[in-house]
């Protein structure tokens, strides 16, 4: 049974993502004092006397703007409230009721959903009792006095929340699903592919750069599996990063790689692969995530026999440092290979988890070794002992040898080309630890 969902909604600039962060117990959603900043959904796992439920960060709804992100803003608020099992309504005391309110809780009503009406920014009851009781006006229930700053009043609100929840049933399994999260600089299609995979306007998608600016998640079905997306905020150059949002974006980035399996990179083909695209895969190389390179736009360049193969020369040239990562040509306007991305994920999920036993391991180091000497330095030459699997996602190997310092990064590198050679391991980093270990110790 999946979790009960709480959808937070309400205007711009009245403390929902201050609320989010409050009740998901960790900085998730951007806060700042810019209107409109929190400009898709976002999701996060929260409790409250043993119910668990999902709570979704919604962009602020302004009923009658016509402005291109505010209008796409409202529009992912009636999907969070269209999803939602249980709706909290912030409203703010200090700004007192105004003429949006009224429009949002009309909005509200005509969804059916039950609704808590939280008013925020009540840091005294005895000071705000009067303007508290205002927002009866709006004719939704009782006004629940809270400040999501100072973390008061959230108790009683979440006691009338989880009192619509429909009765627990029996524990979820653990969540084995494939998690993938999908990076890239700005504007190269991250939110179109996902939209695409799962056949609706999940994410804003607009001709501005940045547009997505907080990592959300995506369950998308294909041939009786699910997969879990993960889109990021598009990671701009240091020097165009000018406000904190951006650096928030790109901290958020870097956990939703934390949070995914495999990390699908995406390059725009009328661009090429540029450095800052070298940069941004670094952040799943280093934590060991596996990889599946999406040239997006594919479908608009200009091509002959041999451009598929110089495309292919300058990544592998430009990502020398990740040689194994998968390469995909695709296109998201025209569907082209995208479900060729699905068996490449799952392959690379597979290798991603491959273990290799002990005996295998060790004939393929010895076979190395007989090809190709150790090297030596001063007279004294370098052992390898003995090699064995120690973690998976990524596949990790322990080499002990006799000295440390005459383990040469090329030869441990070609130790690592003899294993890929053997199981394949497409799509995935393979770590590789060299422990010493003295003769007499064997």
């Amino acid at each position: 049974m999946s979790k009960p969902i709480v959808a937070v909604v309400g205007r711009p600039n009245v403390g929902k993502s201050t609320l989010f962060n409050a009740l998901a117990g960790r900085q998730i959603a951007i806060v700042k004092d810019t209107p409109g900043v929190t400009r898709d959904r976002i999701y996060a796992d929260a409790s409250w006397l043993d119910r668990s439920f999902t709570l979704v960060d919604t962009g602020g709804i302004e009923p009658e703007s016509k402005d291109q992100i505010l209008t796409s803003m409202r529009e992912q608020a009636e999907i969070a409230i269209e999803t939602a099992d249980v709706i909290i309504f912030v409203v703010d005391v200090r700004q007192g009721l105004v003429d949006a309110d009224s429009k949002v809780a009309d909005m509200l009503r005509r969804s059916r959903k039950p609704v808590v009406l939280a008013v925020n920014k009540v840091d005294s009851f005895s000071k705000y009792e009067a303007d508290v009781y205002e927002f009866y006006n709006l004719g939704i229930g009782d006004p629940h006095p809270i400040s999501a700053a100072s973390r008061l009043g959230l108790g009683d609100m979440l006691d009338e929340v989880i009192r619509y929840f429909p009765p627990e049933k029996e524990e979820e399994e653990e969540d084995d699903r494939p998690r993938i999260a999908v990076i890239g600089k700005p504007n190269v299609g991250k939110s179109s592919l996902i939209n695409k995979l799962c056949g609706s306007e999940r994410s804003i998608v607009s001709d501005i750069a940045g547009t997505t600016r907080d990592a959300i998640d995506t369950v998308v079905q294909y041939q009786g599996r699910e997969y879990v997306f993960i889109d990021t905020a598009g990671i701009r150059r240091k020097s165009r990063i000018k406000e904190d949002l951006e650096r928030y974006s790109i901290i958020r980035a870097v956990s939703a790689v934390e949070r995914a399996n495999i990390v699908i990179l995406m390059i725009d083909a009328s661009e090429g692969v540029t450095e800052q695209d070298a940069k941004i895969a670094g952040i799943a190389h280093e934590r060991g995530k596996g990889v599946i390179i999406a040239v997006n736009k594919w479908d608009s360049v200009e091509k002959n026999d041999k451009t598929i193969y110089s495309y292919t020369n300058k990544i592998r040239d430009t990502l020398a440092y990740m040689p194994y990562a998968e390469l995909l040509f695709i296109s998201v306007k025209t569907g082209q290979r995208l479900t060729k991305l699905y068996d490449t994920i799952d392959m690379v999920i597979q290798n991603h988890s491959l273990r290799v036993g002990t005996g295998v391991l060790n004939e393929i180091l010895s076979e190395a070794v007989a090809l190709k000497q150790p090297p030596s330095d001063k007279g004294k030459r370098l052992r390898l002992y003995y090699i064995t699997q120690v973690a998976v996602k990524p596949p990790t190997f322990v080499i002990f040898v006799n000295d440390k310092e005459l383990a040469h990064f090329s030869y441990v590198r070609y130790i690592e080309n003899k294993i890929r050679e053997a199981f394949g391991f497409r799509g995935t980093p393979i770590r590789i630890i060299i422990r010493e270990r003295k003769e007499k110790e064997r």
